[in-house]
């Protein structure tokens, strides 16, 4: 059986920034890597929240504010509360059906409540098909 820790990404492989990170830092982190996703945690590397590509496009086009104030927003403000999430133990093909389920190309990977790694669609899929 196939874990979620056999296959995730590492911390540090993936972005992730503080909650009092302002949004235009966190855009900045976000696009030194080439995943659609930024987690946000706090002083103790808890998941506070995530913003994907399609958050950060949705708000662009609704923000009911100048930009230059937005840019300076502590992005946990815009973030996505309480996302799903899993565990390193748990069965990656569990995983993959809570991503197909919630349409969802990231799930963050949790441990004693804290941040251990990101399970990413395309590599899962890409680990799952060379065993066959």
């Amino acid at each position: 059986m196939i874990k979620n820790k056999d296959i995730m990404i590492k911390v540090g492989a993936f972005p992730i920034v503080k909650e009092n990170t302002i949004f235009k830092e966190a855009i900045e982190k976000m696009s030194e890597f080439n995943l659609g996703i930024l987690c946000i945690v706090d002083n103790k590397f808890e998941l506070r929240g995530i913003i994907t590509d399609g958050d950060l496009r949705r708000m662009l086009l609704n923000i009911q504010k100048p930009f230059s104030a937005f840019f300076v927003d502590d992005i946990i403000k815009h973030s996505k509360k309480n996302p799903i999430t899993s565990f390193p133990d748990e069965d990656i093909k569990k995983t993959l059906i809570k991503m197909n389920l919630s349409k969802v190309w990231d799930i963050p990977i949790i441990e004693n409540h804290k941040l251990v790694g990101l399970v990413h669609l395309h590599p899962a899929i890409k680990n799952l098909v060379s065993k066959i």
